[in-house]
């Protein structure tokens, strides 16, 4: 896994967020146009805030798409939390190049949000998960 560096905007939002919530983030990225935070499992309720209301808030204070993720250092626990808005059902690996391609299989019902328009869900995904796994590509099933 690569290094990973901050910049100083993504140290300020960052700051921001920590501020705002009072939750700890393990990281910030953005990605298809959204920010995407990373919160210890400990922090998520903080961080969300009652009914989602402090997400809310940031959103329009940052007039930008907020996505947070519970962090988990094990590739399968992080790969089903990245896809948790879609039901996730089941994470398989397969070796890839030099990783593992990691499929997750999602609710039918799902399926086309987690993929999302021209892949943009995927996209999210697999950047999150080259930052913090082996992980080198992502499909859904």
């Amino acid at each position: 896994m690569p290094e990973i560096t901050l910049d100083n905007e993504t140290i300020a939002y960052i700051r921001l967020f920590e501020e705002a919530t009072g939750a700890q983030v393990k990281d910030c990225l953005e990605a298809e146009d959204k920010r995407i935070f990373l919160i210890p499992s400990v922090d998520l309720r903080k961080a969300i805030g009652p009914g989602g209301v402090l997400v809310e808030r940031l959103k329009t204070m940052l007039k930008k798409e907020i996505v947070v993720v519970e962090y988990s250092a094990d590739p399968s626990r992080l790969a089903l939390n990245v896809f948790y808005p879609y039901h996730p059902i089941k994470v398989e690996f397969a070796p890839k190049e030099r990783g593992r391609h990691v499929t997750v299989t999602v609710d039918p019902v799902w399926k086309a949000r987690a993929i999302g328009k021209q892949g943009k869900q995927l996209k999210i995904a697999r950047a999150i998960l080259v930052r913090h796994t082996d992980i080198v590509s992502v499909s859904v099933a």
